[in-house]
């Protein structure tokens, strides 16, 4: 495999998982709750992936990471890379939000009344 087949394999599965974070994003926001186990699946099989396409650009000559084309292609990597860690921050966020609000939302017990009289002698 030469240097830009493993880069353009690595780019494309960069590419799905920015759409899978995307999809998570607006699965969070509609529902206010964590993904199916479905997604999270599907995200565990492209990491696997993604280690394996990572495996290939270490196994080839990194002289050909200087080439014009190659750097352009590392260029757009690493933006779509940025990207992919900015949504999933934001993933994580509304994660803990939801898990933070779902106690929080049962109602507070009444206060009994004879309670509140100490405040008024004050």
């Amino acid at each position: 495999m030469t240097f830009m087949e493993a880069l353009q394999n690595h780019q494309q599965i960069c590419d799905e998982l920015y759409e899978l974070a995307q999809e998570e994003n607006r699965f969070l926001q509609q529902h206010q709750r964590p993904a199916a186990p479905a997604l999270l699946d599907r995200k565990r099989g492209l990491l696997a992936r993604l280690d394996a396409a990572l495996s290939a650009l270490r196994g080839v000559s990194p002289k050909d990471a200087r080439a014009p084309q190659a750097l352009g292609a590392l260029d757009r990597a690493r933006s779509r890379i940025l990207q992919i860690l900015q949504l999933d921050r934001e993933n994580e966020q509304l994660l803990t939000r939801f898990s933070l609000g779902a106690g929080s939302a049962r109602p507070a017990a009444a206060a009994h009344p004879g309670l509140l009289q100490i405040y008024s002698k004050l």
